[in-house]
């Protein structure tokens, strides 16, 4: 790992897709930054970047190259875990990539809970559509993932999965707020907002409502669902999420209500990793406890409101 430095400079520069844009975020100057990058292309053997008219970007061996200190940087972070275990000492960096739905409420209280046990684990939390979460794990760029109707799954190995069935969003005062149970078509008969597609409660509602006799007219698309539930509050219209992003609130003046799954059948919210790595010990135990939580909300989903 000698060239550890160096590879966070290659690694700058291929996010930045400029030299000079990334040694101005590195604090460091552009012709002293070329110069380190030009040094390490001899040393290697071979340029890692190419060179446009507008800046750089990774050639086919940079690819391979960022791939491979990306892999040994991890392995790395795995004796240290494992050595600060054998100090007794729990340490060590947690990173997950998740869907939009784990942030309000089920990420923040389970980081919370493990950091109370282990104060000295620190964690990055990263918001990821589905695709994205898988990326992620493949270029070791997060450890663990907890995504909602995963796309791929080539190499995402799944420790836990549990069902999730999409619930609509409303008003307390919405005419359809009196009911326990919705159907789809009632719901698209009122104004409603939409997940953009690269999410999978809309992955969901797509195939659901082309089988009924309401299509899909979102007066909104967005991608986020934090503005979808404060939208409801102004047009009083119905939004979806599943339901372990929502929760009752005093005074919200929101409600949700189950969809029918004779329209939409439940989706899947799965915790994975990526298929062979061995997890840091830290990750790996953080995982177990992800696991059970996840296992203990089976047949208990929050209340409606």
């Amino acid at each position: 790992m000698r060239h550890l430095q160096t590879f966070r400079y290659i690694e700058g520069v291929a996010r930045a897709g400029s030299i000079r844009k990334a040694a101005d975020d590195m604090s460091i100057t552009a012709s002293a930054l070329n110069r380190r990058i030009q040094r390490f292309e001899e040393e290697f053997g071979s340029e890692i970047f190419e060179r446009l008219p507008r800046g750089v970007r990774l050639n086919p061996a940079g690819e391979l190259l960022v791939q491979h200190f990306r892999a040994q940087f991890s392995d790395m972070r795995r004796i240290q875990s494992h050595v600060a275990d054998l100090s007794g000492e729990r340490r060590g960096h947690v990173t997950v990539a998740c869907s939009q739905a784990l942030i309000p409420y089920f990420l923040p209280a389970r980081i919370a809970e493990y950091r109370h046990d282990h104060p000295g684990v620190t964690f990055s939390v990263l918001v990821r559509d589905r695709e994205a979460a898988e990326r992620d794990l493949a270029s070791f760029s997060s450890d663990l993932a907890l995504v909602f109707e995963p796309v791929h799954l080539v190499d995402f190995q799944v420790l836990m999965s549990t069902p999730q069935v999409i619930h609509a969003l409303l008003r307390a005062d919405h005419p359809l707020a009196t009911k326990p149970e919705l159907r789809l078509r009632d719901c698209l008969d009122w104004p409603h907002v939409l997940p953009t597609s690269q999410y999978g409660v809309r992955a969901l509602l797509e195939p659901a409502a082309a089988r009924g006799s309401r299509p899909l007219r979102p007066i909104v698309e967005s991608d986020s669902f934090d503005f979808m539930r404060h939208y409801v509050r102004h047009e009083n219209a119905i939004a979806f999420q599943i339901p372990i992003g929502l929760q009752v609130l005093p005074d919200d003046g929101l409600v949700f209500r189950p969809l029918s799954t004779r329209d939409v059948p439940p989706g899947s919210l799965l915790l994975g990793q990526m298929r062979g790595r061995t997890l840091p010990v830290a990750s790996a135990r953080f995982a177990l406890g992800l696991a059970r939580a996840l296992e203990n909300m089976r047949g208990a989903l929050p209340t409606a409101g």
